[in-house]
């Protein structure tokens, strides 16, 4: 049995600003190795002994951007389903379930601006969710929490194991305080919630229609109005802009009876900040991620990112410097969330 990757790249990323913009988010920049994050999701998926092809959930606006990396990478066979406006998770899932041809296909839900460094530990415990989601199981990837994290939401597992490596979902938890996420993580039965999902798309569709009816008949409407051309598919505008817009976390998986989970540690990151690019970066022996034209002296700790003008440092230490067009950000390592600041204008 092979799996259908479907790869949710419509996000539009400010986070990291100002090498990430609206015309050229995260997903696409080349900021963790020579390739992409975007290239780098589905380059795991490219053995079509284990994996069809993939599908694509886009923005419009990057349908070009998304066809220029595929080819970069030689892969030819993806369908791009192109979002003319964004509607979150649950929608843009629903929109790649009504796409397969087998109503019974495994699909393989990945985000395309995360990074898995352990891609061995992340197809065992694919491995040890299939014959639970070929039974109608929804199921997830527990990340292995390594820090009491506030920025993401956390996963309550059932003590017993429904298979090898595999748990129950008791509870989905809100992205709690630094005190709740310490007694969280000493007990021993939370993990992060990575969003990375594992389903058939019949069962995605039923929970649907169990859950959040009005989001599948509206993702039905699009997808049977929706113009073709090629490997492009384009949703209905008016249809799917009626569609209620919702996370695939609140719309199905929080409400859903059976949910598995599979804890995981396999080198995750979803560089939500310049912080974590940091703390997953290539580090020099005074603890500096460096990438583009950048000389330091005498510096320690820092994050120093040049997509062009040439950066040169000496004497500072743990500072975030990226330098992106006319744009260039400087801030003290720690505060990076508050890039959002500048992003908006």
């Amino acid at each position: 049995m092979t799996i259908t990757p479907v790869i949710l790249s419509g996000g539009g990323g400010t986070r990291l600003w100002p090498m990430s913009t609206p015309d050229r988010p995260k997903q696409f920049q080349a900021l963790t190795s020579e390739h992409t994050m975007f290239q780098l999701t589905v380059l795991r998926v490219t053995d079509r002994q284990r994996f069809d092809a993939p599908i694509i959930v886009a923005n419009a606006a990057h349908a070009h951007l998304v066809e220029e990396q595929l080819a970069a990478i030689g892969v030819t066979d993806a369908t791009l389903i192109l979002e003319p406006c964004a509607r979150n998770t649950a929608p843009a899932i629903a929109l790649a379930a009504l796409t397969v041809a087998r109503p019974e296909a495994t699909l393989l839900v990945m985000p395309s601006d995360h990074v898995i460094l352990d891609t061995a530990a992340f197809d065992a415990a694919t491995a040890a969710l299939l014959p639970l989601v070929e039974n109608g199981w929804l199921a997830t990837y527990g990340i292995s929490p390594t820090g009491p994290e506030t920025g993401y939401g956390y996963i309550k597992m059932d003590e017993a194991e429904l298979a090898t490596a595999v748990r129950k979902v008791n509870r989905f938890v809100e992205k709690p305080d630094k005190d709740r996420a310490q007694e969280m993580i000493a007990s021993g039965d939370h993990v992060w919630n990575g969003g990375i999902f594992l389903f058939r798309a019949d069962t995605y569709l039923q929970a649907l229609s169990d859950h959040a009816p009005k989001m599948l008949a509206q993702s039905k409407r699009a997808m049977g109005s929706a113009t073709r051309s090629d490997a492009r598919i384009t949703p209905d505008p008016d249809a799917f802009a009626a569609c209620p817009s919702d996370s695939i976390d609140y719309a199905v998986m929080e409400t859903a009876d059976r949910v598995a989970v599979a804890p995981v540690h396999m080198g995750w990151s979803d560089v939500g900040s310049w912080d974590s690019l940091h703390d997953i970066g290539a580090k020099d022996e005074d603890g500096n991620v460096l990438s583009g034209a950048v000389r330091v002296h005498a510096s320690t700790g820092n994050l120093v990112y040049s997509d062009g003008v040439r950066i040169s440092v000496h004497g500072i230490d743990n500072l975030i410097v990226v330098a992106n067009g006319t744009e260039i950000l400087i801030m003290p390592r720690g505060t990076s969330q508050k890039v959002r600041d500048f992003a908006k204008g």
